[in-house]
């Protein structure tokens, strides 16, 4: 078995390159991600579809980024980071290419389903570049900046790439996209190494009884799974609003245009930028009220939600302003979930531990891409040909059966993490809880 090097031992700079890249190619992942959200509308009228139908672009892509997040977690213990960021970015690209091309629904689907086989690789084969290249202080807040900065592929996912597509048209747009990703797939192949000393940070291929058992590991301490449903409660909300229904909702509910909605989203996306490094500050600096914070995401989110849907009419300026605002904490309140998978797994399971971490957001967003495509179709009156505010109202409110289950549920590990704690260390634990 190859030794894994300890973390903290290049220099600075060969580890700051490696993330770099590392990290472009994370944005690459989003702007691919992200690539459907503003041009939601324009996909309907290509292909026909119902705010059903084009949720199931959306689906399809969460949900094979979904399944593949255990698996990619095994590859990526045997393979190591490298290889999979090259896989996925080579997948990504045939995604796009295939969806410039695409004028019938089957194909658009599987193109979708590319990208988010693609995507799977991505975040959590940066992340282990971060666990091996930066020593593990410096990991809650090395996170969070690669979270924080990959949320610049949404930047470039919407508004450039909406005037894109209005002034050259679907196919252009989407090739466009496509040579994007080659272009830092390029910078991939080029720079990015696993490990320090040009050291290769895989493990030989595992039986399959092992593979079962690091996996049983890491689902049976209760931190993985308070990482879950973290990941579960914080992220669908903002990610849901950014990869699919907060285009139509801005546009079509309340009545902006879209060079205004892709601004908005713009915002919410810029904002990520500031608040990441807040949250991993706070993080750091209290790690026994991680749970506290999470909390306290949600329940903004749910009353500025709550607001903008009880608005009489459509919602003032400000008011968007606010909600976009509020959804920027998701994206960074969803890391703490990936720093709760480092805090409670031993390096060799790291992979395997952000694998089951990642599920969760992933899988509350599939349910309400669909929650809210459904509520529109059925919400929207006879002979319209698009969603009204009653219609997006209706649906947008799904989300508050997620917010309870979540919410629950963390409360739930967080003490059985607690007791975890206080019986390994024999005591309780400075500070209350994780």
């Amino acid at each position: 078995m190859t030794t894994l090097p300890a973390p903290g031992a290049p220099r600075r700079s060969a580890a700051g390159v490696v993330w770099g890249v590392a990290v472009a190619a994370y944005v690459a992942a989003v702007f691919h991600r992200s690539s459907l959200g503003v041009t939601g509308v324009d996909a309907a009228h290509r292909f026909d579809i119902n705010a059903s139908a084009l949720a199931t672009f959306s689906v399809a892509q969460l949900a094979v980024y979904a399944v593949m997040q255990v698996p990619v977690g095994v590859l990526l213990d045997r393979f190591g980071s490298r290889r999979l960021l090259i896989a996925g970015g080579a997948l990504m690209v045939a995604g796009q290419l295939c969806f410039a091309l695409a004028t019938d629904v089957p194909l658009a689907v599987a193109a979708r389903m590319l990208i988010g086989l693609g995507d799977a690789m991505t975040f959590i084969s940066v992340l282990r570049i971060v666990s091996l290249w930066f020593p593990g202080r410096r990991y809650p807040m090395m996170t969070q900046l690669t979270g924080t900065l990959g949320q610049l592929g949404a930047i470039l996912g919407a508004v450039p790439l909406v005037a894109l597509l209005h002034r050259a048209g679907w196919t252009p747009a989407f090739l466009t996209a496509a040579a994007v990703g080659s272009t830092v797939l390029m910078m991939i192949v080029v720079t990015v190494r696993d490990a320090p000393g040009g050291e290769v940070a895989t493990v030989p291929a595992p039986a399959l009884i092992d593979v079962r058992r690091k996996l049983a590991d890491a689902w049976a301490h209760p931190g993985t799974r308070l990482g879950l449903w973290t990941h579960f409660v914080t992220q669908f909300s903002g990610a849901v609003f950014g990869l699919l229904w907060g285009y139509p909702f801005l546009v079509q509910g309340q009545g902006l245009s879209p060079t205004t909605a892709a601004s908005l989203l713009t915002l919410m996306t810029a904002a990520m930028l500031v608040t990441g490094p807040v949250v991993a500050h706070l993080c750091a600096r209290h790690p026994f009220h991680r749970s506290a914070l999470v909390f306290a995401i949600t329940g903004a989110t749910a009353v500025v939600w709550g607001v903008v849907l009880a608005w009489p009419g459509r919602a003032p300026a400000w008011l968007l302003v606010t909600l976009v605002l509020v959804l920027a904490v998701n994206g960074p309140g969803s890391m703490i979930g990936f720093d709760y998978a480092r805090s409670f797994n031993p390096v060799n399971r790291i992979g395997s531990a952000t694998g089951v971490v990642n599920v969760g957001g992933f899988v509350a967003s599939i349910v309400l891409v669909l929650a809210v495509g459904v509520v529109l179709d059925l919400a929207t009156p006879a002979g319209r040909a698009a969603p009204d505010l009653t219609a997006f109202r209706w649906a947008f409110a799904t989300q508050y059966v997620l917010w309870a289950l979540g919410a629950v549920q963390v409360l739930r590990y967080r003490n059985a993490a607690r007791r975890d704690l206080a019986r390994t260390r024999g005591a309780s634990t400075p500070g209350g809880v994780p």
